[in-house]
């Protein structure tokens, strides 16, 4: 007999009310679970790109998963091109990729500090990924945080590249495209 704890997830679709909410445990999470991966001043200029896109929100693929009445997690997919970055970045582009020739995006993946190592990531991920294959899509891709590599390689993504995202202020803050066949 083993004293194994069985975490039980709940999900549903995230709505414009929840914003507040999201952006509470995504402050959380960038601050505290980017730490050993990233320095202070790289963490700070992080907030400059992450964050939540309200379009996955508008177009329904922004996940919210709850667990002891809190928001656990948050994470989406997209099959829009923007590859990363919140309604406060530029560059995002809104255009509808082609589920037959272009991979969807993972999109706003992050983890209350509190629900660490509870399955709350892999839950997500697999809810977006079901969803998008659901839409057609082959392939999903994503920029990964530093902190977030290690999930997303037990997950089944690998690297195809490593880049920076500058933020205002020059500080480069480093990132990873991957990618994964669905």
């Amino acid at each position: 007999m083993t004293n194994e704890v069985v975490v039980v997830l709940n999900h549903r679709l995230a709505t414009l009310n929840d914003i507040d909410a999201i952006g509470a445990v995504m402050d959380l999470a960038i601050g505290q679970l980017q730490q050993g991966f990233l320095t202070p001043a790289e963490i700070e200029a992080s907030r400059a790109h992450m964050g939540l896109d309200s379009q996955l929100i508008r177009d329904e693929t922004y996940f919210l998963v709850e667990l002891d009445g809190r928001v656990a997690g948050c994470g989406g997919w997209s099959a829009r091109a923007t590859l990363f970055g919140g309604d406060a970045s530029g560059g995002r582009d809104a255009a509808m990729l082609d589920p037959a020739r272009d991979p969807a995006r993972i999109r706003a993946m992050y983890t209350h500090p509190d629900f660490v190592r509870r399955g709350v990531g892999r839950y997500i991920i697999g809810l977006c990924e079901a969803a998008a294959r659901a839409a057609g899509f082959r392939r999903a891709e994503m920029a990964a945080t530093m902190a977030g590599v290690p999930l997303y390689q037990v997950c089944g993504y690998s690297v195809i590249e490593p880049f920076e995202a500058v933020a205002p202020g020059g500080i480069p803050v480093p990132l990873i495209r991957m990618g994964k066949a669905l």
